[in-house]
Formats: structure tokens, sequence, C-alpha cells
């Protein structure tokens, strides 16, 4: 068994090594250009040079190392006649759900406000509205955002979703499809996007869909950046609709050091650290799926390439 790893923005050292620990009968082995004819059974990729497919003729499957392939799907040689899969969770909906969280009850409970008055001296209470207040509403219900919806409903907040078919998930109100979509709009004041990219999703929060939601709006993207219109963010923040938003991903990864977001006071910016991958969940679930293709068997997390996820 030949497994070859393509991931340039991360230090292949310790995948290779570990997956070499995990799968002791296979050979392992990072790509580089100066061996990209070097061909293998199994790939683990993460943003791979463009380059990487055209040497590769005899994958019998590619692993992506996250939840999100839009940019793997989007990659110029991408094979789709070779089985996909994405990984389940690896560690990453438990921290979604703390980022999640941590972002709505910084922002219901005034904590971000109570920071600014430490700033300036001041001792003085805020006016708190109660968790009712406060309807979510978690675009994408997907292992991860299952898990964030099920993290808010834990403390007391209404919570609905909304994904593409409809979810049985305790303590939250699913909506499905199109149909269902302005009602979950109008019910919801806390909107968290852990939505895949798509063409269906691409833009989805943008003018039309903030503007049905319900005043005061808070906007918590751990998605993809292209789910949230910047322009339409900024002008109903500046109208007062929407209260603000915490964001952890953005169209240039770092973000300019001039952008308006750095310097807005109702934009909370954090660098892409929703949540990260971890490296031996990661190896374990690649594993197992691995050793489920070697048994004949077809593992979870299979992309179908026409939905895009």
């Amino acid at each position: 068994m030949k497994i070859v790893f393509c991931a340039p923005a991360i230090d292949a050292q310790p995948w290779v090594a570990r997956l070499a620990q995990a799968i002791p009968e296979a050979q392992v082995w990072p790509w580089s250009p100066a061996i990209a004819s070097r061909e293998a059974d199994y790939a683990l990729v993460w943003s791979p040079d463009d380059a990487f497919f055209a040497g590769q003729h005899r994958l019998r499957a590619v692993f992506n190392m996250g939840a999100g392939v839009d940019r793997l799907l989007g990659l110029p040689g991408l094979p789709h006649e070779v089985p996909l899969f994405r990984l389940d969770d690896a560690g990453k909906a438990q921290q979604m759900a703390e980022y999640v969280c941590h972002a709505l009850i910084d922002h219901a409970r005034h904590f971000d406000g109570f920071a600014a008055q430490q700033r300036a001296g001041l001792w003085r209470e805020l006016a708190v509205e109660g968790r009712t207040a406060f309807p979510v509403g978690v675009m994408g219900l997907g292992s991860i955002g299952a898990r964030v919806a099920q993290a808010v409903a834990s403390f007391g907040y209404p919570v609905l979703g909304w994904s593409r078919s409809r979810k049985l998930i305790a303590g939250v109100e699913s909506r499905a499809g199109p149909d269902e979509f302005d009602a979950f709009l109008h019910a919801t004041r806390v909107l968290v996007c852990v939505l895949p990219l798509t063409a269906q999703t691409d833009g989805i929060v943008n003018a039309a869909s903030l503007r049905k939601l319900k005043a005061g709006a808070y906007v918590i993207n751990v998605g993809r950046s292209a789910h949230v219109v910047d322009a339409d963010l900024l002008a109903q923040i500046e109208v007062g609709h929407v209260a603000g938003a915490a964001l952890d991903v953005f169209d240039t990864e770092p973000l300019p050091g001039g952008h308006v977001f750095w310097r807005h006071p109702n934009i909370r910016v954090t660098p892409h650290i929703a949540a990260n991958t971890g490296l031996d969940a990661s190896i374990d679930q690649i594993t197992a799926k691995i050793r489920a293709i070697e048994r004949g068997e077809v593992p979870s997390g299979r992309v179908d390439f026409g939905r895009g996820y």
C-alpha cells in the first residue's frame, strides 16, 4: 500500500510519521514536485499543489484533511472518478461549539461591553435580556452544525436549524429547504453559519436575508467567507438592523491590515481558529476509512460531487 501526503501549508513530517505508525505495512511519503510522478493508492491532501493530481493515476481514494471540500473541488485535474472523502469531525465539532457558544454569550451578556468599561475604568451594570430574546438559527446541520446547535441549546437558548433536509436533533427546531428558509430567518436573532460552500450557499448571508432577521441581529460565521456578503453585512450594521458579527473566515487571509473589519467596534475578528484539525483524531479516522476500503466497504464521509459536500 502506498500513501502520499500533499498539504503545502502544513508541516508534513508529523503527519507522515503518524500515518506510517498507524499503517505500518504502507509506504508513506510527502509529495514534492521532484517526485511528482511517484504514484500512490491513497492521497491525504489539504489545498494541494495544482500539479498534484497530474501525476497520480492509480488512486483508490482521496482524503481531504477537513470537512470543507470547496477549494479541493475547484482544483483543476481533480479526478471525479476517484472517491473523495472528508473528515467527519476530527475534533472540530467540539471546538466549533465552543467558539459559537463563546461568541453568542459574549454578545448576549454584554461581556464585550464590560471589557470596554474595564479599559475605561467604569463600574456600571448593563441591562441584559433573557435567553429567550436571542433565538439562535444554525445554518447547516451536518455533524459539526448539529453539535453546535446542541451545545447552544444546552445553555437554554431557543435553537432553530436550517439545512437541505430535515434533521431530528433534541432541543432543535428543524427547518429544511428553500421553502422554509424565510420562516427560519424571521424567527432568528443570532444567525450562525456552519454551511458547506456550494453554488446554492455562496453569498447566502446577504442584504435580503439579513433584513429578514429579527431586529438587533447578530451574525457568527464559522463556515466559509463567501457565505457572507461583506458590504451587505456592514450596511445592515450601519442602519442598526444588525448589532454586529463574530467572523472567523475572510476572503483574503491573513486579513489585510487596512481592512475595515479590524477597526469596526461591532465586529470581532479571529484568525480562522474556530476549529483546528487534530492530528491524532484525523489519522485515526483516515486509517479506519482506508482499512474499510481495503475490506471492500464504503466508509462514511464520501463527498457527493453533484452537491459539493
